[in-house]
């Protein structure tokens, strides 16, 4: 037997994933006791550390009572599924978190599904218990009715529960008998999930996921399914349409805590890390050099949704970005595809222009921050759901909405969903606060979370996962007030901000530069504005005491990317450099918007 575990840790979002994993490699003395390494030591990259969420599975090791246990920390985002379905296949468990107040929300339900289909045998740890208002027997009591309507097998039902909290370090079969610490929980590992199998046989290792470094190049992560891999052997490595190139293993790497070392073999059971591999791509095998076997492929869930990228071609392109031309936007899209699975690049008949395909708006929101970070100015289109035909009939995907408001505020946010052709499924009453569960059209959830937080004073939880294609529901309707456009170029006064401040918000502030055709603010009524903010005040020589008022102008409304890709309407672009957000008209000044207007109708 070998003494190794491989586990993956699952959870809905902000449930605690990260801070076990931390928690679990402080107690098996992975640091020195005077090291200083703050929280959240997985979420390594600045997107993940800001947002306080998991983008990228990450993977480590630890040593406990002479086993090495390999820990997989996944995503909790349905849009980031595409990570956390490939990366289900490199365990033989998964340790299934779940908030001891708020339950099992759609999220958990979207992994676990994933988890049991792989006949993966479940731990559930019950956290938070500390908190306020937590119901850990009812919690219990929900999981088991999930797994139950997941079809778990009798083994799968008969789980080990665990209750406590990772952020104050304690473990406990019994929530009322907190314990110092978490051996409880690492005793359950050894005990319920099934130790990593040796199987004889030629070599197969299907690559799950994928490292880079710049000594290298591109690194093959993946488990070891059959037989050994060594330092300096020959291997096939079998394409996902069955091309077969020969191929040879430079370095072998395992995990060993945070980092990894180097080895001359891995026996199957093992996870590692394969230099030397070229022109591979997720999903691929690597097997024997005489008698290679092809691995079943990863089938990964479909995108939901497209947006438009192209090139920045307003007046203020290449002031602020590194790279800015097309060529530039297509290579980094394709470095993109090879390790983003869910990701889909078509052309499009602009050569300046790529259709990109995503799971959500934050997968695509993501992508785009990462690479203005990185230099690159580009312009985004509006969200677009993907549409499909089913049986003659035109459908459009559904998704399961919940959200968690308190009891005084949910009849605004029932009208506000229903407005965009949302069906009120489940209203139960949890603790102070109203549990509201829908089915909407993903297109009704562009643009919703900024209404319901604004309806409900920033108090709302709300979270949704794609459930199926259904017939199309109908128009629904877009944003309420139109926006107020700039005419000229120039630089803003507070002077015209201030006299303007009655037609509407201002997105802008005083003394920012800006162009034709820019949106500048929302306008009061339902139709678009053309304004002049660039205009001074007219001075004369004579001056009367109290003609010069104070100007007051109330502070301008900013945006994120996020809420900016809900904001805009067809006709409209956002302007993404590494230094500003804009967002834009398609066509800049008034008489081509007039003679296009057609277009976006």
């Amino acid at each position: 037997m070998q003494k190794i575990r491989n586990i993956a840790i699952i959870a809905h979002v902000d449930h605690g994933k990260t801070t076990l994993v931390d928690k679990i490699l402080h107690y098996t003395k992975l640091f020195r006791e005077n090291e200083q390494t703050g929280d959240l030591i997985l979420d390594n990259n600045d997107l993940e550390r800001e947002r306080g969420i998991t983008i990228v599975s990450k993977n480590v090791s630890v040593r406990y009572q002479d086993v090495k246990i390999n820990i997989i920390d996944t995503p909790g985002h349905a849009d980031f599924g595409g990570e956390v379905e490939r990366v289900l296949k490199m365990a033989d468990g998964v340790i299934l978190l779940v908030d001891a107040f708020e339950g099992p929300m759609p999220q958990t339900r979207f992994v676990t599904q994933k988890a049991l289909a792989l006949g993966l045998k479940p731990i559930v740890v019950v956290n938070k218990v500390d908190k306020e208002n937590c119901r850990p027997e009812e919690v219990y009591e929900q999981v088991f009715e999930l797994f139950f309507n997941l079809d778990a097998t009798e083994e799968q039902l008969d789980f080990p529960v665990l209750y406590g909290s990772s952020k104050m370090g304690w473990m406990s079969k019994d929530w009322k008998q907190p314990t110092e610490d978490f051996t409880d929980l690492l005793d359950a590992i050894l005990e319920h999930i099934p130790s990593a199998p040796f199987y004889e046989g030629t070599l197969q290792m299907q690559i799950t996921s994928l490292d880079y470094s710049s000594f290298v190049g591109r690194i093959a992560v993946g488990r070891v399914a059959r037989g050994t891999i060594k330092e300096n052997q020959p291997v096939s490595l079998v394409k996902r349409d069955g091309k077969i190139m020969k191929s040879r293993v430079k370095e072998l790497y395992t995990f060993e805590g945070l980092g990894k070392v180097r080895v001359q073999e891995v026996p199957s059971g093992d996870i590692c890390a394969v230099v030397g591999i070229e022109g591979f791509e997720i999903g691929d095998t690597i097997a024997d050099f005489e008698n290679p076997e092809q691995l079943e492929v990863i089938h990964i869930d479909e995108p939901t949704m497209n947006m438009l990228f192209t090139i920045n071609n307003s007046p203020f392109f290449g002031k602020e970005g590194k790279y800015v031309t097309s060529r530039h936007l297509y290579d980094r899209l394709q470095k993109e595809m090879e390790k983003n699975l869910a990701l889909k690049v078509v052309p499009t008949d602009s050569a300046d222009a790529f259709l990109v395909y995503g799971r959500g708006i934050l997968h695509l929101s993501v992508l785009i921050e990462t690479m203005r970070r990185e230099g690159y100015e580009l312009q985004v289109g509006q969200p677009q759901v993907i549409l499909k035909e089913i049986d003659g009939v035109k459908c459009e995907p559904i998704e399961t909405l919940v959200v968690d408001v308190p009891a005084e505020v949910s009849g605004k946010v029932i009208e506000l969903v229903t407005q965009r052709k949302g069906e009120l499924l489940i209203m139960e009453t949890k603790g102070d606060m109203q549990h509201l569960e829908f089915e909407i059209p993903s297109r009704g959830i562009i643009g919703l979370r900024n209404n319901v937080l604004t309806a409900t004073a920033g108090e709302a939880v709300m979270a949704h996962r794609m459930k199926d294609y259904q017939p199309w529901k109908g128009t629904i309707p877009g944003r309420l007030a139109g926006v107020l456009v700039s005419m000229e170029k120039g630089q803003t006064t507070a002077y015209s901000i201030d006299k303007l401040q009655d037609r509407g918000h201002f997105f802008v502030d005083p003394g920012v530069d800006i162009y034709e055709g820019q949106i500048v603010g929302e306008h009061t009524r339902d139709n678009d504005l053309v304004v002049n903010i660039v205009k001074g005040k007219q001075l004369t020589n004579m001056r009367a005491s109290g003609s010069d008022d104070n100007v007051r102008i109330a502070p301008a409304i900013k945006f994120s990317l996020e809420e900016a890709m809900e904001y805009i309407q067809a006709d409209e672009y956002i302007e993404v450099t590494p230094q500003n957000i804009r967002l834009r008209k398609i066509y800049l000044t008034e008489n081509e918007r007039k003679v296009n207007a057609k277009k976006f109708q």
